[in-house]
């Protein structure tokens, strides 16, 4: 959980600088690992590199909000286009993403990241 927070720290850096690719990458980062703590506390392996997946995968085991579900598609959305200038029809990653998005997927990430903490006092 603490390189989850870390990734939602540095997400926030770079949408104050300016790097709103990156901060909706780290933001999708820090949910991935948020998740993957869960599966650690439980000694279980998560592998992948989809929320949706690993949360999907999660909910047999604990409920999870259909809200939750829907931040980490908008989340895994960020996975590859933020990073490859080849993954858009033009233009390079740095000039497509605006602040407003990595405002909302760091706030997306912020309630995955809360969620994850909360099953794992539970665990």
């Amino acid at each position: 959980m603490d390189e989850a927070k870390g990734d939602l720290e540095h997400a926030r850096s770079d949408r104050d600088g300016g790097y709103h690719n990156w901060a909706c990458f780290s933001s999708q980062q820090a949910a991935r690992k948020a998740v993957k703590a869960v599966f650690q506390k439980m000694g279980a392996e998560a592998w992948g590199h989809s929320v949706v997946d690993l949360l999907k995968e999660l909910s047999k085991k604990h409920q999870v909000p259909e809200e939750t579900i829907n931040r980490a598609l908008e989340l895994d959305k960020a996975y590859i286009p933020t990073r490859y200038p080849n993954a858009h029809p033009s233009g390079s990653p740095r000039n497509l993403y605006i602040k407003e998005e990595s405002r909302r997927l760091i706030e997306h990430a912020q309630e995955i990241v809360r969620f994850c903490s909360g099953l794992l006092s539970q665990i």
